[in-house]
């Protein structure tokens, strides 16, 4: 995050989606959070041992011991049950909003006025949308999008302000409600995991003066250490409350969002969604008595969609491979396709907040005339003689449709396009129903989910890719499995099922918590091998094309995201080959005056502090301080009047004095007054310099320090001499000095080959 010791302000370049980028190979302090740019920092993962940090923990019994464990588990269990809350009232208001607007739609159609009928449709999408945009381009922009991008990159070490704040939460909730109850092509379940995080970063924030929340059993966790497991636990609840499905909410945190994990996080976090599954299962029962209302069950009933015994063999796997090979092809597409539409968006964005509003109405528009167009273009059917649910459908989700048909018939491509969703998955993910559903149809309703999902997601408004790349997917799973009917013995049912895999594979990349997650929604384990095939094939044949669609979308904000693998050329290179100067130090004991100087002057947040004869025999690295607790320092005026060690600083400060205070709430220099006689004092710095930072060796390899870096979780690493004599400390790595930007900028001969190896180094 910085070019020397800690977050420079020297060097900056726009993110990747910016209209106007640097042409120097930097790595940026700015990067697009939501919708706005904004200034981002690295995160301390680390412990900072210094002597008032001992000094604490020594005086702590076993009683605050005990306390510490103990509201590690109460907050999880708050975390669990108020986003299990969330993700219900979620469903509930989605399906009860979107049913109310299909009903009326329906109702109108009924009587064949149909340009009545479009009207309602056309303007409730449209209201829903601008009430959506508004909030969020107004209030929060932070909640814009899915917000996985910025958790990922949170929970591997990058700080963006306001992302984890009150109005962010608030519009993340109210503004995913409206904006997919609009008829968008979007999704809840990336929101939620926002939500989650917003849940758990709150809540486990550690109190708050300003509402008079200072319980001291809630200061163990002003650090970012404990934060961040909590906002693991928030993802996993997020997933487990989008889909009902806590196993693989816990393996999706586990495999996609975290950068750093433990058993002891891995139970919390399964307690975490244990809780949600447990309050969801009691509030459907509640739905499922007739309690929520005209339409309080379809949400939340994708669990039960494809609960049927199936059987297949050898002559099965060629077609499923070949669904596999394509989705990897279709996802890497998609991924391709929405970069694109990104930075076109962000274009538009830089533009000013009216223009924001303005394109997320024009895509609410385009939107309602596909939809209420296209099933124009089919031919209506004959109900089926013995169907599975009242044909035609009047008045509610179902998957016969009758919108402009005679009595009698349903629209198949109204059924799908016609319905929320979740609605919509259900009837394709439904089985039995081989023949309810056109060919043509199908391909139209795919191709529509397909440019719709892309050009959606980039709104402002909170919008998730999850339901989406679903819905694409198992319409593109029903096409194949029309085309290869006569060859297969698979349910044209089950082909949607495992065409949603394979997209999800193309496009996310990820394995294990798909493969979970999507057995939890089908309720059947006999689709495990079919399922697992499908995702490792898609997932090889995207590799081999570009990353994931989080990956790609976190680069184009221009969050600096650590791999958990190094980069080849990385091998090639030692950590004295990539630190730069000049290094900012001070004295064990520093004049003030030289401590305000140099914090005016840089922004880094992290200094070496270096012992000089006569205080040690000679120039030797005392340890480094942190630019938030020489501040602290400033601020109490813990000043010596003669440059002298031996002053007792334990009684003059709390832990909550260098507790990690919020973004909102830093202290700057420019805050601080000093007089001129304050000036010309002294601080000892030993007490609060930690004395044990991890060192590297400047001939140590790059590739070495970049996985020490990250799985350690650091934010400054100290690179030292190989020969004595020299000055005890050469540089400090940050994040900054490990992103590919900022290497290949100092040595642009290592691009050459850098993509083919990537991709190998990927696979092994």
């Amino acid at each position: 995050m910085s070019t020397r010791n800690g977050d420079s302000e020297t060097l900056l370049r726009q993110p990747f989606l910016s209209s106007q980028r640097s042409v120097v190979n930097s790595t940026s302090q700015v990067a697009i959070v939501g919708a706005n740019v904004c200034p981002i920092e690295s995160l301390d993962y680390e412990i900072f041992e210094n002597e008032f940090f001992k000094q604490d923990w020594r005086s702590r019994g076993k009683a605050q011991i005990f306390q510490y464990i103990f509201m590690k588990w109460l907050l999880c269990f708050l975390i669990g049950m108020i986003v299990s809350l969330v993700g219900f009232c979620n469903n509930l208001a989605v399906e009860n909003l979107a049913g109310i607007k299909f009903v009326v739609t329906s109702n109108m159609m009924l009587e064949r006025r149909f340009l009545l009928a479009f009207f309602i449709f056309f303007f409730s999408n449209l209201g829903l949308t601008l009430f959506a945009s508004l909030i969020t381009a107004l209030i929060a922009p932070t909640a814009t999008g899915s917000g996985i991008p910025e958790v990922k990159a949170y929970l591997n070490g990058v700080d963006a302000p306001g992302i984890f704040t009150v109005p962010t939460l608030f519009v993340k909730i109210i503004g995913s409600i409206t904006a997919v109850s609009s008829s968008l092509l979007i999704g809840k379940a990336g929101p939620m995991v926002h939500t989650g995080a917003c849940v758990a970063a709150l809540v486990g924030q550690g109190g708050s003066k300003r509402y008079r929340l200072t319980w001291k059993w809630l200061q163990f966790f002003k650090n970012d250490r404990d934060r961040r497991d909590l906002i693991t636990c928030g993802s996993a609840a997020g997933i487990a409350a989008a889909f009902r499905a806590p196993v693989g909410g816990v393996l999706f945190a586990l495999e996609e969002m975290a950068s750093w994990w433990r058993s002891a996080l891995l139970w919390r976090a399964f307690f975490t969604a244990a809780i949600v599954a447990i309050l969801l299962r009691a509030m459907i029962d509640l739905c499922l008595s007739g309690k929520c209302g005209l339409f309080g069950k379809g949400g939340l009933i994708m669990f039960d969609a494809y609960s049927a015994s199936i059987s297949y063999h050898l002559v099965d796997v060629p077609p499923v491979f070949i669904l596999g090979v394509i989705g990897g092809i279709l996802g890497s597409l998609f991924n391709l396709m929405l970069s694109k539409v990104l930075r076109i968006y962000n274009y538009i964005n830089e533009k000013g907040t009216i223009f924001k509003i303005l394109l997320a109405c024009l895509i609410s528009i385009c939107t309602s005339c596909l939809l209420f167009g296209l099933p124009w273009f089919t031919s209506c059917r004959p109900c089926p003689p013995d169907p599975t649910e009242p044909c035609p459908t009047i008045g509610r989700s179902g998957i016969y449709k009758k919108f402009q048909c005679d009595p009698n018939e349903y629209n198949d491509l109204a059924s799908l396009i016609f319905n929320t969703n979740d609605d919509a998955i259900r009837n394709l993910f439904s089985k039995n129903t081989d023949d309810e559903f056109q060919l043509r149809s199908m391909f139209i309703f795919f191709i529509t989910c397909f440019f719709l999902s892309i050009f959606s997601y980039g709104v402002v408004a909170p919008a998730g890719l999850f339901v989406p790349v679903i819905v694409t997917g198992a319409s593109y799973g029903r096409v194949v499995g029309m085309l290869v009917r006569k060859n297969s013995n698979l349910s044209h049912g089950l082909y949607a099922v495992l065409g949603a895999a394979s997209f999800l594979g193309g496009s996310m990349r990820t394995t294990v918590s798909l493969c979970v997650i999507i057995l939890e929604l089908t309720n059947n384990l006999l689709l495990l091998p079919l399922i697992m095939m499908v995702l490792l094939i898609s997932k090889t044949v995207a590799d081999a094309f570009n990353a994931n669609i989080y990956d790609i979308i976190m680069k184009a904000k221009g969050l600096p995201y650590l791999e958990t693998h190094a980069e080849p050329y990385m091998r090639q290179l030692t950590v004295g080959d990539v630190v730069t100067g000049p290094l900012q130090t001070f004295n064990g004991i520093e004049k003030v005056r030289n401590i305000v100087f140099i914090l005016k002057s840089t922004g880094h947040n992290g200094f070496p502090v270096i012992d000089e004869p006569p205080i040690s025999e000679a120039s030797v690295l005392f340890g480094i301080i942190l630019r938030d607790h020489l501040l602290t320092l400033l601020k109490k005026k813990a000043f010596l009047s003669s440059p002298a060690t031996g002053c007792d600083v334990f009684n003059k400060f709390s832990a909550d004095d260098f507790a990690k205070k919020g973004s909102s709430k830093r202290l700057k220099i420019e805050e601080i007054q000093l007089s001129e006689e304050e000036m010309d004092m002294f601080i000892d710095l030993h007490p609060f310099t930690n004395t044990s930072p991890y060192t590297v060796v400047e001939t140590m390899s790059l590739a070495k320090a970049v996985t020490l870096f990250r799985e350690l979780g650091l934010r400054h690493l100290l690179v030292i001499p190989k020969i004595s004599g020299r000055s005890p400390v050469v540089g400090i790595l940050t994040r900054h000095d490990f992103m590919p930007e900022h290497i290949l900028g100092l040595h642009p001969f290592l691009a050459r080959n850098t993509g083919r190896l990537r991709f190998f180094s990927s696979l092994v």
